[in-house]
């Protein structure tokens, strides 16, 4: 038994079956076979049966349009950076006015205080003339040392039965620095006090130096010499005394100093 295999036409063939039969839906069917034609060609391809079109335009009128396109846009941006410009210009203006209103009040206010301070001259000078007193003062006094308290002091520290007899005192000036002694194992010193005294005893040495160092701003002290007088059977002690800036009494400085 034999087996009578059919062949499916394709769909091009039935649109042409259809339009052998049917004058429009021939015409239909060539206008889709045509626009199928021009999808599969490219943009270089040269299109056949397409709608013509031509500019009749010269060339001059083309580049004509051109330019003036050009030329308003560049005057819209020339009217943009004036407006900008306008803006700026504007601002810096306020801001001038506002720095020069400022600058008017400062000034006034200036003038105002200079003859607020044209009333109190004479208290300006005389605050001036004290502080500067003071100052003076203060430098003048900075190596002042009150000496009638300070030899009480020394004579205080005495031994029982003897008496000062002389005293010799080198100090410090405001104007120089005090020399030095220039054996070592000395200290720093600001004033020398050179001490005469009697005793009807031999006095204890030791024990003078010992009490004087209590001394307010006391450095070293040396016993010079111990003499006797024969005639009268007194004895003579001569002692050097060193103290240093402890001893200022600092009454011309100022409290924070």
């Amino acid at each position: 038994m034999s087996q009578t295999t059919k062949t499916k036409p394709s769909r091009s063939a039935r649109r042409r079956g259809a339009a052998e039969g049917d004058p429009a839906a021939r015409v239909a069917a060539e206008s889709a076979e045509r626009a199928k034609r021009l999808s599969k060609t490219s943009p270089n391809d040269v299109v056949v049966g397409g709608r013509p079109r031509v500019d009749l335009l010269p060339t001059e009128v083309l580049a004509d349009r051109r330019s003036r396109r050009v030329v308003r846009r560049m005057w819209a941006g020339v009217a943009l950076v004036a407006v900008v410009v306008g803006i700026g210009i504007g601002a810096a203006s306020l801001y001038a006015a506002q720095a020069h209103d400022e600058l008017t009040d400062a000034q006034n206010e200036t003038l105002s205080l200079l003859r607020q301070q044209a009333q109190y001259s004479e208290v300006r000078e005389t605050e001036t003339g004290t502080a500067l007193r003071q100052a003076a003062q203060s430098v003048g006094g900075s190596t002042e040392i009150a000496w009638q308290p300070y030899l009480s002091s020394v004579r205080s520290s005495l031994p029982s039965g003897v008496e000062i007899t002389g005293v010799a005192i080198d100090s410090a000036t405001p104007l120089e620095a005090y020399a030095q002694a220039d054996t070592p194992l000395q200290g720093q010193r600001v004033a020398t006090l050179t001490i005469d005294a009697q005793s009807p005893t031999l006095p204890s040495v030791p024990e003078w130096l010992d009490s004087v160092k209590d001394l307010e701003g006391f450095v070293d002290a040396t016993a010079n010499s111990v003499t006797l007088d024969p005639t009268t059977g007194v004895y003579t002690v001569n002692m050097t005394i060193h103290v240093d800036d402890g001893a200022f009494d600092g009454k011309y400085q100022d409290k924070g100093e």
